[in-house]
């Protein structure tokens, strides 16, 4: 079973490596500080790209996935994936990222799981 770092210490570590390459990142639902679930909404330049979510894998390692709405998805789809996700999740954090390149940003995430 791998370890991770809480939440809130993950969140500000994906904020300033956004930062870092010149990206915005912002929280838009803080939830629980050590355990809370995370979901990543991946975009650039006001378009949607990807929805990674850290999951638990049968193994007990964590690993990021793609989840809900596809790419281009409108932004009331969004947002409608996050109310109900937030619904069935109290502890849930999400994170808006306007990347450069969200396909490498995207590929490297997954990768670093």
């Amino acid at each position: 079973m791998s370890e991770r770092l809480p939440t809130h210490l993950e969140v500000g570590a994906i904020i300033r490596r956004a930062e870092a390459n010149g990206d915005f990142a912002t929280v838009l639902r803080k939830g629980d500080m050590e355990r809370g679930s995370l979901i990543l909404v991946v975009g650039s330049r006001g378009r949607h790209f990807a929805c990674l979510e850290r999951i638990l894998d049968l193994d007990g390692n964590y690993e990021w996935r793609t989840a809900g709405p596809s790419e281009s998805a409108e932004s009331t789809e969004v947002s409608s994936f996050l109310a109900k996700r937030a619904r069935f999740d109290g502890d849930l954090w999400v994170i808006e990222l306007d990347v450069a390149a969200p396909e490498r940003f995207t590929a490297e995430t997954v990768a670093s799981a």
